[in-house]
C-alpha cells in the first residue's frame, strides 16, 4: 500500500465520499486498526495522545486510565464529541489498564512525580510504552528507567515530541543532513510564554512534583539543542529566578517555588558553544532557534501572539552568503495536523510510534535522549542554586553515585 493510500482516511475528512457504498471504497475505506492502546493519564496531554492516536489511524484508543474521576468524564465527553459512537474501556486499577490481554500499548501521560512507579507497572506487562517528557523528576530516576528500558524487549518511546514540528524537522534537515550551514559552531534557542496553565492539583507549580521549571517545560528545547549538537554536553553554567509569576501563590498551604526566567549556556564536548533564553511572564507564546556555522546561518521561530491580524506562524531561514542559494520558508503541516497538538508534533510522534512497534527504524526520542535532556536541565537547576559552572562528568558522577 502507498503512503499516500495508508493515510488516506486522514484526507477522506476534506472531501465528500458519503455517496459511496461501502464496497464502492478504496481509498477512503476504513480499514481496521492494526494496534490498540490505553491511555494512562486523562488530562490535557491525554486528550492530545487520544486525538493524535485516532487520527493518525493505524491504532486505536482501546481504554484510559486515570484516578481522578472528573478527568475521566470530561475525556469520555471529548471523545464522544470527537469520534461519536466509538466506546472505551475505564479501568479501576492502573494494573488492570496495564495488563488488559487486548491491548497493545500503553501510552503514560501522567503528572511527572507518577511517572516511575507507573513505568514499573507498565513494563510488567511487557506492552510496548510512549511515556511523555520529562521521563523522570529527577536525574537520578531518570537514570534508573532509563536502565530499566535498556533491557526492554518492545519499543520504550520518550514523548519528546518537539523534534517533530515542521520548524525542527526542517531545521534539522538543513543543518545535520544537508549540512547547508557547515560546521555549526553556536546555537541559541529562545522560549517566551505565558505562565504555566493550570494542572490538576497544581503540581506544575511545585519542583517536587514537577522537577522544577528546566526539568518540566525546557527540556523539549535541551533535547533539540543536543539533537543538533550531536555530542555531549561538557559544562553548564544558569542563571535564573522567580521574578513575577506565582510568588504569592499556595495550593493547600504549600508554597510554589518553580522558577519563571532563566539563561542557560551549554558547552559541548566538540566544542560548540550553545544558549538558551527563558521567559514565562511574556504575553505570547514564542520560541526561535538560530545556528551559526562555518559556511552560513540558520534562524527559525514559531509563533502565537494572540493578535487580529493573520501572518504565518512559523519562519525558518538559511542564509549563506556567496556560496550557496538562500531559502526562506514556512514549515507547516496539514492545518488538521497543525492543530491536532504542540503544532503537529504529537502525531508525528504517534506516527513513530506505530512504526517502531512495526518493527520500523525511527528518530524518535529513545530513553538515552531523555535522561541527557533531563541531564542538561538538572546540571542548570544546580548552577543556578550555586553560581558556578557545572562540569558534567563531575556532577553525573556526584549525582548517580
Amino acid at each position: 500500500m502507498g503512503e499516500f493510500e495508508r493515510h488516506s482516511t486522514f484526507f477522506s475528512g476534506f472531501l465528500n465520499s458519503h455517496y459511496l457504498r461501502e464496497k464502492d471504497k478504496h481509498i477512503y475505506k476504513k480499514e481496521t486498526p492494526l494496534y490498540k492502546f490505553n491511555i494512562i493519564g486523562a488530562g490535557m496531554i491525554g486528550h492530545e495522545h487520544i486525538k493524535a492516536t485516532m487520527l493518525e489511524g493505524r491504532a486505536t484508543v482501546h481504554g484510559i486510565y486515570d484516578p481522578n474521576q472528573k478527568s475521566v468524564k470530561e475525556a469520555l465527553h471529548m471523545i464522544e464529541e470527537s469520534f461519536p459512537g466509538h466506546v472505551v474501556h475505564v479501568y479501576d486499577d492502573l494494573k488492570a489498564a496495564c495488563e488488559d490481554s487486548d491491548v497493545d500499548g500503553l501510552i503514560i501521560c501522567t503528572p511527572n512525580y507518577t511517572h516511575k512507579e507507573i513505568v514499573e507497572e507498565a513494563m510488567k506487562s511487557g506492552k510496548h510504552i510512549l511515556l511523555e517528557k520529562p521521563m523522570a523528576t529527577t536525574l537520578k530516576d531518570a537514570w534508573i528507567i532509563q536502565q530499566w528500558a535498556e533491557s526492554y524487549q518492545n519499543v520504550f518511546q520518550i514523548g519528546l515530541q518537539y523534534r517533530y514540528k515542521a520548524l525542527y524537522q526542517e531545521a534539522l534537515y538543513e543543518a545535520r543532513e544537508r549540512n547547508s550551514i557547515g560546521n555549526i559552531k553556536t546555537m541559541m534557542m529562545t522560549e517566551h510564554r505565558l505562565p504555566f496553565l493550570d494542572k490538576v492539583e497544581q503540581w506544575n507549580k511545585f519542583s517536587e512534583l514537577s522537577g522544577g521549571t528546566l526539568i518540566e517545560k525546557c527540556c523539549h528545547y535541551f533535547d533539540l539543542l543536543n539533537l543538533f549538537a550531536n555530542a555531549k554536553p561538557f559544562s553548564v553554567y544558569a542563571t535564573g529566578g522567580n521574578a513575577i509569576n506565582f510568588k504569592d501563590f499556595q495550593y493547600e498551604g504549600k508554597k510554589a517555588d518553580i522558577l519563571d526566567h532563566a539563561n542557560v549556556i551549554i558547552i559541548y564536548e566538540n566544542g560548540i558553544h550553545a544558549s538558551f533564553n527563558l521567559c514565562m511572564f511574556s504575553p505570547l507564546f514564542h520560541e526561535d532557534l538560530t545556528l551559526c556555522g562555518d559556511r552560513g546561518r540558520l534562524y527559525g521561530y514559531e509563533n502565537e501572539d494572540f493578535l487580529p491580524y493573520h501572518k504565518p506562524s512559523t519562519h525558518l531561514e538559511v542564509l549563506c552568503g556567496e556560496s550557496a542559494p538562500a531559502k526562506i520558508t514556512n514549515p507547516c503541516y496539514p492545518e488538521t495536523i497543525q492543530n491536532s497538538g504542540h503544532n503537529g508534533g504529537t502525531y508525528y510522534e504517534h506516527r513513530a510510534f506505530v512504526d517502531a512497534i512495526a518493527g520500523e527504524k525511527t528518530k524518535a526520542a529513545t530513553p538515552a535522549e531523555g535522561f541527557w535532556s533531563i541531564a542538561v536541565a538538572s546540571a542548570a537547576d544546580e548552577s543556578i542554586q550555586s553560581g558556578k559552572v557545572v562540569n558534567m562528568r563531575e556532577f553525573l558522577d556526584r549525582q548517580l553515585s
